[in-house]
């Protein structure tokens, strides 16, 4: 039987830091191909990006097929130094399991295998379903030649996925207590004033970019977005960075920029904010350049029976009834969502991107039994 545990810690010590595989996914593949799931490893280029190994694995042919997604790319882990262990040593102490990617999210990896077994043992070959793993090497980083290229590749071959967990860190303190059934939007907007260089005692010469960037600032943060709704909390507007670029306290510059970052719900659209973000730039007369980056679009997966079955498995999993929230930031499920209903649900994100990286061993094990139960639901 697979251990969870020791699958982890196998996967953790392959330092598969965004792009590099390291073989991972390799690790991955050894351990599902002996349970009789074909596994279709996938690579994807794109100009400028680096190239990403995915892989694709399924057991069965028949519907429904349920999914479990997730990533073996991890973040980098800063100065080595720092970490009380090997970051990459996946040594236990305490019963905490330490290294990157231990919590985001090589263990939930592992329990979807040992989850995937059991519930196969317990089926038998006769079992009338499918079960597959679409695992990426490209979340943490630009996410280009990732989940979202899988599945179109997917969707190019004929495949349908029928429902998906995504094993994300979802919970905030402790195990069970919260599962992600959406998530916000998020775009980026870049804005340059241009103006007039000159000298500060001649202002009748110049034209001062920067009062007309804090006007436009203003006019964009003291508006209320929304209150939110019964599922997402209020949108909100963040700037980010606001730069210059001028070294002397003589000179008036030339541009004034601003970077913000708006992460909003169900309530807004892409289209709507950036007209009106257009219109702000607008105020005053200023000559002003914004570009857009859509991050991500908000999605909701509606509250119903396949939610109530996955939040039943994690409350006899775990002995709490985890909150359906839409919190946080991104994730691959903004993909998923477009071809069938997706929820998250992985460990305890307390220590994800950080030093001493770590995830208690009981919760690793608790994590591959509501993975199992989530399975006895669906199929049932």
């Amino acid at each position: 039987m697979i251990d969870p545990v020791a699958l982890a810690q196998a996967l953790i010590r392959r330092p598969s830091i965004t792009p590099a595989d390291q073989g991972a996914l390799g690790v991955l593949q050894a351990a599902l191909e002996p349970l009789g799931f074909a596994c279709q490893p996938l690579r994807f280029s794109a100009p400028g990006t680096p190239d990403v190994d995915n892989l694709y694995a399924r057991w069965g042919r028949a519907g429904p097929n349920f999914c479990f997604a997730g990533h073996t790319d991890v973040v980098p882990v800063g100065d080595p130094q720092g970490w009380t262990v090997d970051p990459f040593g996946a040594e236990i102490i305490d019963g905490q399991l330490y290294g990157r990617g231990a919590t985001d999210m090589k263990s939930a990896i592992a329990a979807f295998a040992a989850a995937a077994e059991r519930f196969l043992a317990e089926r038998g070959a006769g079992f009338a379903g499918s079960i597959s793993f679409l695992i990426t090497g490209d979340e943490e980083g630009p996410a280009i030649n990732g989940t979202d290229k899988v599945l179109k590749w997917l969707a190019e071959k004929g495949e349908t996925l029928s429902a998906c967990v995504v094993g994300e860190p979802t919970n905030p303190l402790r195990l069970g207590e919260m599962m992600k059934i959406g998530r916000r939007g998020s775009l980026t907007a870049r804005i340059t004033v241009l103006g007039m260089q000159g000298h500060v005692g001649y202002p009748h010469l110049a034209d001062n970019p920067v009062p007309r960037l804090v006007d436009i600032l203003h006019a964009l943060k003291t508006r209320r977005l929304d209150l939110g709704n019964a599922h997402f909390e209020p949108s909100n507007l963040e700037i980010t960075t606001v730069d210059v670029g001028n070294p002397a306290n003589n000179v008036i510059p030339a541009q004034a920029r601003a970077v913000l970052n708006i992460r909003y719900n169900t309530e807004q659209n892409s289209a709507g904010l950036k007209a009106w973000i257009e219109g702000c730039c607008a105020l005053g007369g200023a000559e002003v350049e914004v570009t857009f980056e859509d991050g991500a679009m908000p999605f909701l997966t509606q509250p119903g029976r396949f939610v109530a079955a996955m939040a039943e498995a994690v409350a006899e999993g775990t002995g709490r009834q985890p909150a359906l929230s839409t919190t946080g930031g991104t994730s691959d499920a903004r993909f998923i969502q477009a071809y069938c209903p997706v929820v998250e649900f992985g460990l305890v994100g307390q220590t994800m991107h950080k030093v001493d990286e770590r995830a208690a061993v009981a919760d690793i094990h608790a994590l591959a039994d509501v993975y199992l139960g989530m399975l006895r639901r669906y199929f049932a």
